[in-house]
C-alpha cells in the first residue's frame, strides 16, 4: 500500500486541540484496519523539552526509548493505543543540529547551507523516517504552533513539498481553527478562520478539511459560510464544540463522518467496521452519577494542570473503570509549608505526590506524606513522590531527623536518596537522566504484585537520583517493603509501608502507560483504596478485578 500522509496545522490561536484531534483521527483510522503512526513537529529551537520548565509546555512526556517529548505524544499514545519512538518527535533544534553537523563534516561539499533546500530536506527526511521505522500505512503529522508564526514556516514549506514528492493523492491537509465568541452580539465569528486559511494558502497549502472549534454550538450556517469562503467541500468542515469529556472526541468525529471523508479522499478502502464500544462505555461512565473520591495532588507546578497531564488522565482512567468520580484538589506544596492547603488534605480520600525537580516545596510534600502515613490515608508517590516517602519515613520512623536527598542537601548526614552512580560526572542536562523503559521484578505477596498480577513488569523512567541501598536494612527492619527492584536487585523501584491501606511509591512514572480503555494497575489500586476510605462502592471491570 502506498503511504498516505495527513498533515494537521492550527490557526487563529494556539491550544485549540490539534493534539487531541490528531489523536482521535488516528484512532478512527486504526479502527478501520489501517496501521497508523503519529509525529509531532515542534518549531522551538530546544532539541527537546527535557530542559524546559513545565510552565513553558506542560509535562515532559517520556517514550519507551527514553525520548523526552511534548505532551501531545501522550494524547497520541492514549487515544491510538500505540507505543511511539523518537522518530515521532521532531524539533527545529534537532533539524538544525543535524544540518550543522553535516556541514561541519563537509557533507555538503562546500555548498551554501540555506533553509531551502537543506533545512526543508532534513524535515522531509525525518517525516519519511516514520513509516520506514514503524511500517505505518498512514502517518499523521501535527505541526505545533499557529500558521503565521515565523518559526513554523520551514515546516509548512516542507509539508507543501511532500505533496509534490509523493503525489497529491497521497496527502490530506487538515486545518484546526478557533471561532471566537463576541459577547456583545452573542455570535461566533468565522472571519479569523478565513484569514488563517488565506495565510495557509499563501504558503502553498489549501486545506481539505477544517476543524472548527468553539466554546458554543456551531450552527450549519456557519459551517456553510466557512466552506464557501475557504473553498473547502462542505463535508470537510467539521464543527467541534468544546465538550466536557475529552474521550468523547473520537465518538463525535465518527458521527460527523471525519474518518470516512479522509478515507474516501485518499482513495482508501476501510478493511473493517470501526468498533468504538469501549469508547461508548467510557462516555456512559463519564455521564453516570457516581460517588466522589477526592484526591489531593500536592505538587510544585499545580497552577498549570498540564504540568501533570498524564497523572490527571491516569486518575480519570481509573475512576472511569471503577465507577467513581475522581475530583482532584490541586495543592501547592509551598503553600503547605506555610500552613495552607491543609483543609483539602484533611478532606482527601487519597494523597498523590507527583514527580518534579529542585527543592521548592519539598518540606510541604514531606509533611503531606507524614500525614498520610500517620493517618492511614492512601498515598501514591511518583518518582520524586517515592523519594519524599522515603525521606519522611527516615526522619519520623527511623529517627534520622536530618535525612534528605543529596539533590536538596548535598551535606545531609543521612542521604537516603542519592545520585545514581552512573550519573556522577555528567555535566550536560539534556537527555542525560535515566530515561525510558526498564524491567522491574516484583516481590510476591506485595501490594504492587497483587495490582499487576505478574512477577515482572516494564515501566518508563525519568530521574537522576535513587534510593540509597545502604539504608535498605534499616528501612526493612522498621516496616518498609522493597516490593519492586531491578532484576539484578541493584536499584529500588517500588517501596511500600507494611500495614498501611495503600502507601506505595514508584521510582518510575506509571502514568505514562495508562490508557483510557486500560487503566494502569497501580492507579486503579490507589483509587480503589481511596474509594474504600470514602466508603464508596466500586464496580470492578474484569481487567481490573483480575489484577487486584
Amino acid at each position: 500500500m502506498t503511504i498516505k500522509y495527513i498533515f494537521v496545522t492550527g490557526g487563529v490561536v494556539s491550544s485549540v486541540g490539534k493534539g487531541v484531534t490528531t489523536a482521535a483521527i488516528g484512532r478512527l483510522l486504526k479502527e478501520r484496519g489501517f496501521t497508523v503512526a503519529v509525529q509531532k513537529l515542534d518549531p522551538y529551537i530546544n532539541v527537546d523539552p527535557g530542559t524546559m520548565s513545565p510552565y513553558q509546555h506542560g509535562e515532559v512526556y517520556v517514550l519507551n526509548d527514553g525520548s523526552e517529548t511534548d505532551l501531545d505524544l501522550g494524547h497520541y499514545e492514549r487515544f491510538v493505543d500505540i507505543n511511539l519512538s523518537k522518530v515521532s518527535t521532531l524539533t527545529t533544534g534537532q533539524v538544525y543540529a543535524e544540518v550543522i553537523a553535516k556541514e561541519r563534516r563537509g557533507d555538503y561539499l562546500g555548498g551554501t547551507i540555506q533553509v531551502i533546500p537543506q533545512i526543508t530536506d532534513e524535515i522531509k527526511r525525518r517525516v519519511g523516517m516514520v513509516p520506514e521505522s514503524t511500517g505505518a500505512e498512514i502517518v499523521l503529522v501535527e505541526v505545533g504552533g499557529t500558521v503565521g508564526d515565523i518559526e513554523s514556516l520551514p515546516f509548512i514549506e516542507a509539508l507543501r513539498q511532500i505533496r509534490s514528492d509523493v503525489g497529491r493523492e497521497n496527502v490530506f491537509y487538515i486545518h484546526t481553527t478557533w471561532l471566537p465568541h463576541i459577547g456583545a452580539t452573542n455570535e461566533l465569528k468565522t472571519k479569523p478562520t478565513q484569514h488563517s486559511v488565506r495565510e495557509l494558502r499563501s504558503l502553498g497549502i489549501s486545506p481539505q478539511m477544517i476543524i472548527a472549534r468553539a466554546d458554543k454550538t456551531i450552527t450549519p450556517d456557519l459551517t456553510e459560510k466557512i466552506a464557501k469562503f475557504c473553498d473547502v467541500d462542505r463535508r470537510g468542515v467539521v464543527p467541534v464544540p468544546t465538550i466536557d469529556v475529552m474521550y468523547e472526541i473520537p465518538l463525535l468525529l465518527e458521527r460527523l463522518g471525519v474518518a470516512d471523508y479522509i478515507v474516501d479522499t485518499l482513495g482508501l478502502q476501510a478493511r473493517q467496521q470501526p468498533d468504538l464500544a469501549a469508547w461508548e462505555a467510557i462516555s456512559r461512565s463519564a455521564h453516570k452519577d457516581k460517588p466522589t473520591v477526592r484526591i489531593a495532588l500536592v505538587g510544585k507546578y499545580v497552577e498549570l494542570h498540564d504540568a501533570y497531564l498524564s497523572v490527571k488522565e491516569a486518575l480519570q482512567h481509573a475512576g472511569l473503570a471503577l465507577g467513581v468520580e475522581v475530583e482532584i484538589d490541586w495543592i501547592h506544596a509551598s503553600e503547605v509549608e506555610k500552613g495552607r492547603g491543609w483543609d483539602e488534605i484533611h478532606a482527601a480520600d487519597g494523597i498523590l505526590v507527583p514527580g518534579g525537580f529542585d527543592s521548592r516545596g519539598i518540606e510541604g510534600k514531606i509533611a503531606a506524606a507524614k500525614y498520610a502515613r500517620e493517618n492511614k490515608v492512601p498515598y501514591f508517590g511518583l518518582c520524586l513522590g517515592m523519594q519524599i516517602m522515603a525521606i519522611e519515613f527516615a526522619r519520623n520512623v527511623l529517627g534520622y531527623g536530618e535525612a534528605n536527598s543529596t539533590e536538596f542537601d548535598p551535606a545531609s548526614p543521612y542521604p537516603v536518596i542519592d545520585l545514581m552512580p552512573d550519573q556522577r560526572g555528567i555535566a550536560e542536562k539534556g537527555a542525560t537522566m535515566r530515561l525510558g523503559v526498564y524491567p522491574c521484578q516484583l516481590e510476591p505477596g506485595s501490594v504492587a504484585a497483587a495490582a499487576y498480577g505478574q512477577p515482572v513488569i516494564e515501566e518508563r523512567h525519568r530521574h537522576r537520583y535513587e534510593f540509597n541501598n545502604t539504608a535498605r536494612e534499616a528501612f526493612a527492619e522498621h516496616g518498609m517493603r522493597f516490593s519492586g527492584t531491578s532484576p539484578d536487585d541493584r536499584l529500588v523501584e517500588i517501596i511500600e509501608v507494611a500495614g498501611h491501606p495503600y502507601m506505595l511509591g514508584t521510582q518510575f512514572h506509571p502514568e505514562f502507560l495508562s490508557r483510557p480503555t486500560r487503566p494502569h494497575p497501580l492507579f486503579a489500586a490507589f483509587v480503589r483504596a481511596a474509594a474504600e476510605r470514602a466508603g464508596a462502592q466500586v464496580q470492578l471491570p474484569a481487567a481490573v478485578a483480575n489484577s487486584s
